[in-house]
């Protein structure tokens, strides 16, 4: 009898977990099918329409405001609270008045660049000054006012003597007319370390035998030296003149040393 009311009780208890088990079912496949996502945009309250959202403040960057701090280039080339007729040209205006006569002393009313101090006779500080100068332009100025531009391509030691075209500049404390920078003509300057007294020395001694022209980088004519003995001596005693005087130089056309 007690088995089979324990029998019966497990029936019943059967038939109840079975609508439990599908209402879990259910409810996952619903879990799993998004329906029960959280909808974020419709939990929220709508904002009220016609709201003003308030004034908005626009920004500018200005980009000169930190290049404003920035030192002119001039300005390493000015020496500060120097005396402003000693300025280079580099640092001051000048008023020129090219009427002037040439190589006549005249005065010009200049003044100083931005960011440039300087100083009187009495090292009082001075903006505007009269500079004394000679009525020339730059490029009539003496050699040693003015740095050229050299070349290694043309022959030092030719007849005519050759020219190259050099770009000059004015030194930075002479002052003059016109442009700072020029093109001049000069004549080929150089040299390659070869010595005079050293090829002249080779002619004398060891001349027969092509040494002299060996050294001056002929190769050509030493052997022909060398395996005609000199040309029988005529040939050296014509070299050491030409040495001797300068005309033969260096292979590369340059001066000697």
């Amino acid at each position: 009898m007690r088995a089979g009311k324990m029998a019966a009780a497990a029936v019943q208890v059967w038939g109840l977990l079975r609508p439990c088990r599908a209402l879990l079912f259910l409810s996952q496949f619903y879990i799993l099918s998004g329906g029960g996502a959280l909808d974020v945009e419709r939990s929220q309250p709508p904002a009220p329409a016609g709201k003003d959202p308030g004034p908005t403040r626009a920004f500018t960057v200005v980009p000169g405001a930190a290049e404003s701090t920035d030192i002119p280039p001039y300005v390493m080339k000015c020496p500060s609270n120097g005396l402003c007729s000693r300025l280079p040209a580099d640092c001051i205006e000048c008023k020129t008045n090219f009427s002037c006569v040439y190589g006549k002393p005249v005065t010009f009313d200049c003044t100083v660049k931005p960011s440039v101090t300087c100083v009187d006779q009495d090292f009082k500080p001075q903006k505007s000054f009269v500079l004394n100068m000679t009525c020339r332009f730059c490029w009539q100025l003496p050699e040693a006012d003015y740095e050229c531009s050299s070349s290694t391509s043309c022959m030092t030691v030719s007849c005519p003597r050759q020219r190259f075209a050099a770009n000059c500049t004015v030194r930075d404390h002479v002052h003059c007319l016109g442009n700072r920078t020029f093109p001049k003509m000069l004549y080929c300057n150089w040299t390659g370390g070869y010595k005079w007294s050293t090829a002249l020395a080779l002619s004398i001694t060891l001349g027969g035998f092509g040494a002299d022209r060996f050294y001056l980088g002929q190769w050509r004519e030493g052997l022909g030296k060398l395996f005609s003995f000199g040309g029988l001596g005529v040939w050296t005693l014509i070299d050491v003149l030409l040495i001797g005087v300068g005309y033969v130089g260096p292979a590369d056309g340059s001066l000697y040393i």
